[in-house]
């Protein structure tokens, strides 16, 4: 439905197929071209597939890391304990975009009434929208790493807020800046596959018009979409778990999340001891 209503609107217009690709691609990525039809319940329903591969994905890296073998199936039951402090923290996050909206509202509004055509009110504009974007990157920034320490078994959304916020209280840079290298690499990524599909997927229905009917790019885009997914949370808690750096505390190399937490709960206080499960001596 969406490439018929690109080519009615692209008929008879002087563009190249490459610039058409690329038009369907952005438009597709930044519109969600694909899915804009969809219900408020398919978008519920997609915002909690997102959630229950996100902890699946964090379960099963946690336990391999661990050393432990683990079976899908026992992923899929087990790693939906924190659910809920997950959707709390995924509320958090969109509490602190506020500020984006913020600014894609006004700039709506001053391009609407013509107020960016002053030099003047385009530059007090740019430093007003700079300094929002930029506290609602310093805010997601640790709120991210709370999204994924909040996974960790027995853990409540404001020790996990607490937690990373002093996690990257020294990194906060060098995090935004491999999140941000990241979504950059992918982006580029998604044009080197993405692109090619489609001038592939315009010459084959130009050629045979049977091939109309088949959701070929759709198809491509939701693999590549689980795939970018997986990756991305798995990158980011390797980078996490190269924060926490085991190396240097007491426990070495533990094998169980409960005793990951307790390092971590080691680096908030130094001072105090926690209680660790054992054999009595």
């Amino acid at each position: 439905q969406f490439q018929d209503t690109w080519d009615e609107s692209l008929d008879g217009a002087n563009i190249g197929q490459v610039a058409r690709a690329g038009l369907l691609l952005i438009s597709t990525v930044t519109t969600g071209g694909l899915t804009q039809g969809a219900s408020e319940v398919q978008q519920v329903f997609g915002v909690l597939l997102f959630v229950v591969l996100w902890l699946t994905t964090i379960y099963i890296l946690r336990h391999r890391l661990a050393g432990h073998k683990l079976k899908l199936r026992d992923a899929l039951y087990n790693a939906l304990t924190p659910f809920l402090s997950t959707l709390v923290i995924a509320l958090t996050i969109l509490v602190e975009l506020i500020p984006v909206a913020v600014v894609v509202i006004t700039y709506s509004a001053a391009v609407s009434t013509n107020f960016l055509d002053t030099p003047f009110y385009a530059l007090v504009f740019f430093i007003f929208a700079a300094l929002l974007i930029i506290l609602s990157i310093y805010l997601v920034s640790s709120t991210l790493i709370a999204l994924i320490a909040v996974s960790a078994p027995g853990l409540y959304p404001i020790v996990a807020i607490r937690t990373a916020n002093d996690l990257v209280a020294s990194r906060r840079i060098r995090w935004i800046t491999r999140v941000l290298f990241l979504f950059l690499v992918f982006a580029i990524v998604w044009v080197v596959i993405m692109l090619p599909l489609i001038l592939l997927d315009l010459w084959l229905k130009s050629i045979w018009g049977w091939t109309e009917g088949i959701p070929f790019i759709p198809l491509v885009l939701q693999i590549l979409s689980v795939f970018t997914t997986v990756y991305i949370t798995a990158y980011l808690y390797l980078f996490y778990r190269h924060m926490l750096n085991f190396d240097d505390e007491t426990v070495e190399n533990p094998k169980d999340p409960e005793e990951i937490e307790l390092v971590s709960q080691e680096k908030k206080a130094p001072n105090t001891k926690p209680i660790r499960k054992g054999k009595k001596k």
